[in-house]
């Protein structure tokens, strides 16, 4: 891993750019390193019929917390597929935002694995993901 300070990852990530479902989401990454990432969701436009945050936006943000800071982790030159993901749901959120906070379970040469905290605007855990990912060899 990279002796780098935050403000160089956060570089990185303005020069890969966001995936199309990151900004279909409105997922906004506020800080980013292999060590923490965090982010933002909107709950508005992320909901199921009965208006609360759909469970599969959770696992959204949760991937791709993980797997940014798997990639940041890795290097810009290898690939990063996600092989396991699950989620826990603590509580409904049905506005504002959620925040969700990614930290290292383990950070390996070809395995990492992060859990995702996900809050609500009042600081509730709504959400507890746990996700791997595979850091392909080179080509």
């Amino acid at each position: 891993m990279s002796e780098k300070d935050d403000s160089d990852f956060m570089t990185q990530l303005r020069v890969r750019g966001s995936g199309a479902l990151d900004q279909k989401m409105g997922i906004q990454i506020l800080e980013a390193s292999p060590m923490r990432l965090v982010a933002t969701m909107p709950v508005e436009g992320n909901t199921q019929p009965l208006g609360l945050l759909h469970g599969g936006a959770n696992v959204v943000l949760a991937e791709s917390l993980g797997s940014i800071g798997t990639q940041l982790h890795a290097g810009p030159s290898r690939r990063i597929v996600g092989v396991d993901i699950n989620a826990t749901h603590h509580r409904s959120a049905t506005k504002g935002t959620v925040m969700a906070v990614a930290t290292p379970i383990s950070l390996g040469k070809t395995l990492c694995c992060y859990e995702v905290v996900i809050t609500n605007d009042e600081g509730q855990r709504t959400c507890t993901a746990r996700i791997t990912c595979l850091i392909l060899a080179p080509r």
